[in-house]
């Protein structure tokens, strides 16, 4: 048995931050990981990320068969390591649209409207280029712009100005809407992971224990009191974890329901069929998954300049070796250096994001095609489609089942075919079209209705960010209040992606990252 202040499940986007803030304000943490540390090389290079997916260090999720795109499965790697998916993804800085977190407020999570949440993204800031009333500077998070900047980003914010569409400097200022160049969390050619801002700084500190490999199987209940945790470590050794104050999980939106589920917390709906007890009803959890989709459209390249070929033989020797003695080169890059928020529907504010990649990209059931090209990946920003993450058995080993209902309403596919034709539109401005010898998808058939829903559907991907599986929020599904505690439960609360009341209008990095800073501040002051 052990016994520390607090206990935080989870060491990734905002587990890394809540045991980061508490170690500083003189609180004992003891920081459990499920993964192994993020001591390998592949994921501090920026342009290396990919290689990382499919290890030990990533969650292999996967959805059921997906009703909304041809039955297929869909993959949502997550981290699995410290640092979690910050220390995976593609390292773009966004923190979503300024309505967001207006909605969320309005439908019932108090406090937590843009006004509310912006000093705490500027209070983990530290921006390279950016210090306004938007930005802040001294932060542990290094924010930057792209050291590397391929030539086919260029080229795609040229032709996307041709289409019409505005430049920005800014998606995180006074608006989110345009195309530009993303900032990321780099600095000097190294990835900014949670891991490495907040928790490298405190490693050795006596009032900080971090446990890799420790996977926790179910919460300890007194009553409506939660005390500590139940951990398996990988020698397969179980440990019975105390917290003389409050426990935090941050597991992440498939994680966190999951433990949730296997303490008896949940609907007996989700806990009977696998023989597990209610010991707290809250119908909620589990419930509202949402998934940002996209789907690729592709553009053959006249010349042989995307990143086709980049890692192997010479070629990857020469980047490697720039890498190693300048921290410059391709690999300094996070490869989706451009994109942008479009306005598809007309309605003053933008409802789907483009990740510009320059080369063509598959899916884990689909190899894309073997030659250079260049791939634009609109995607659906705020879907109304909603599923479930629910236990697969009572065995903590087991994954969960993530139906996550995809593309499953009208609005959701509607969306994601404008986003398409804008993407196609952008492939046939002048700085593209003079690149571009042909479109490899949708093609021809992307020029009927039917032919652009189905290439929809073919080609629909996740973009890893699941989400919203303990919302907070006031009715009687909100799995907790805006004060990120667990209804109902004492010495109890979530701060990880799955309490967003809905998606936000972005990638969900740093929005993690300002919860877990939200959720450190209410519990050092007592709220």
């Amino acid at each position: 048995m052990e016994q520390v202040d607090y206990i935080v499940v989870g060491a990734g986007s905002g587990g890394a931050v809540v045991a980061h803030r508490l170690v500083a304000a003189g609180k004992s943490v003891l920081l459990l990981e499920a993964g192994p540390s993020d001591r390998v090389p592949f994921v501090h290079i920026p342009g290396t990320f990919v290689r990382v997916i499919g290890t030990k260090r990533t969650w292999p999720y996967a959805t059921e068969p997906e009703p909304g795109a041809m039955g297929r499965v869909m993959h949502v790697p997550q981290g699995r390591m410290l640092g979690g998916s910050s220390s995976v993804n593609a390292m773009i800085y966004i923190r979503g649209d300024a309505a967001d977190y207006d909605g969320w407020a309005a439908a019932g999570a108090t406090g937590w409207g843009y006004a509310d949440v912006l000093p705490f993204f500027r209070r983990a800031e530290a921006n390279q280029r950016l210090a306004d009333a938007f930005h802040g500077t001294d932060g542990p998070l290094r924010v930057s712009d792209p050291g590397h900047r391929h030539p086919l980003a260029y080229a795609f914010l040229r032709a996307a100005q041709q289409a019409g569409l505005p430049l920005t400097q800014d998606f995180n200022g006074a608006t989110q809407e345009g195309v530009g160049f993303y900032q990321s969390t780099t600095f000097k050619g190294r990835r900014g992971s949670t891991a490495v801002c907040y928790l490298n700084p405190l490693r050795g500190h006596p009032r900080l224990t971090i446990r890799t490999g420790a996977q926790v199987e179910r919460l300890l209940l007194e009553g409506d009191q939660v005390r500590g945790v139940l951990c398996r470590m990988a020698n397969g050794q179980l440990l019975t974890l105390h917290a003389r104050e409050e426990v935090v999980l941050a597991a992440g939106a498939v994680s966190t329901p999951k433990i949730l589920l296997l303490s008896g917390i949940g609907g007996e709906a989700a806990l009977a069929p696998h023989g597990l007890a209610v010991q707290h009803r809250l119908e909620g959890v589990g419930q509202n998954f949402q998934d940002h989709v996209a789907a690729s459209v592709y553009g053959a390249l006249r010349d042989p300049i995307s990143l086709f070929g980049a890692d192997r033989g010479l070629t990857a020797v020469r980047h490697m070796l720039q890498y190693l003695l300048t921290r410059t080169g391709l690999l300094s890059s996070n490869v989706i250096e451009a994109g942008g928020f479009l306005d598809t529907a007309g309605t003053g504010r933008p409802d789907v994001q483009i990740h510009v990649v320059p080369t063509l990209v598959g899916d884990a059931d689909r190899q894309a095609p073997q030659r250079h090209g260049l791939s634009l990946n609109p995607c659906c920003l705020r879907p109304s489609s909603r599923g479930t993450v629910g236990l697969r058995s009572a065995d903590p080993a087991d994954l969960p089942v993530i139906r996550a209902n995809n593309l499953t309403t009208d609005q959701d596919i509607a969306t994601l075919m404008r986003g398409v034709a804008l993407c196609r539109r952008i492939l046939q401005a002048p700085a593209l079209r003079a690149l571009v010898s042909e479109e490899l998808a949708p093609g021809p058939a992307g020029d009927s209705p039917a032919g652009l829903e189905a290439h929809c559907r073919r080609f629909a991907k996740t973009v890893y960010h699941p989400s919203c599986t303990a919302r907070m929020g006031s009715d009687a599904l909100a799995v907790t209040d805006p004060q990120l505690r667990v209804r109902g439960l004492k010495r109890l609360r979530i701060a990880d992606a799955s309490v967003m009341p809905a998606l936000v209008s972005g990638n969900t990095n740093a929005p993690t990252i300002m919860i877990g800073e939200r959720c450190a501040d209410f519990i050092l002051r007592g709220a």
